[in-house]
């Protein structure tokens, strides 16, 4: 990979992992680092194609069904490598979703770069860009973790089903900003982070902990 390609692609892997070492804090002993790695460089990968297909599949109009599609695609596409047996009825798949989520949404820091700077070389603009990136990141490392708690908690139809219905706006937002220029582009970028902010919070302070919760009451439950 060439030196500007690599350049690029720190620039969404780097954010994702200071995330990650976040999010991972007070959980030691719910999860596996080898897996952690694994499902990382998963998402990593995983991501990529997602950013491929959709430079392939580039409708000239902006279609809430191509949206709609994408939304189930993406969500899909993730769930396919959480939901393995081996991931099935277990707390730590909630992290692992976390971390192949933060993979998945750093792949799109390139792609909107290298997109954005055939539009324009100038530096406010690809700033920009780099900032909208960090929703992606976000949204997608909290989706993914809530796909997570649904396969532990053998409800991942529900989980699965809201985060698509949540991806369906956020898409609105990407590609408003993706068919715009400024003044729009900028309240669009901020709305992408906001959004996937507020999502990545909620799931950080509100859905992980279940699993913190549960555990106790288990072994409260043993030695009862």
């Amino acid at each position: 990979m060439e030196p500007f390609g690599q350049t690029l692609l720190f620039t969404g892997i780097i954010p994702a992992l200071i995330l990650l070492f976040i999010g991972l804090k007070g959980y030691e002993g719910f999860y596996r680092e080898k897996t952690i790695f694994i499902t990382f460089i998963l998402g990593v990968v995983l991501g990529g194609i997602a950013v491929v297909v959709r430079i392939i599949v580039n409708p000239p109009l902006f279609l809430i069904i191509y949206l709609i599609l994408f939304a189930v695609f993406e969500q899909l596409f993730k769930t396919m490598f959480l939901n393995i047996k081996r991931f099935q009825k277990k707390k730590e798949t909630t992290i692992y979703g976390l971390s192949l989520g933060l993979g998945f949404g750093s792949s799109f820091t390139p792609f909107l770069l290298i997109v954005g700077s055939k539009i324009s070389d100038d530096p406010f603009f690809l700033s920009l860009l780099a900032f909208g990136s960090m929703g992606f990141i976000f949204f997608h490392a909290a989706t993914s973790a809530y796909i997570g708690y649904g396969i532990y908690q053998e409800k991942l139809a529900k989980h699965l089903v809201y985060a698509i219905l949540f991806q369906i706006p956020f898409n609105i937002f990407t590609d408003v900003a993706r068919y715009t220029i400024n003044p729009y582009l900028i309240y669009a970028q901020v709305i992408i982070v906001v959004y996937g902010l507020i999502l990545f919070i909620y799931v950080i302070k509100r859905i992980i902990p279940k699993i913190l919760r549960q555990d106790i009451k288990r072994r409260r439950g043993k030695k009862t």
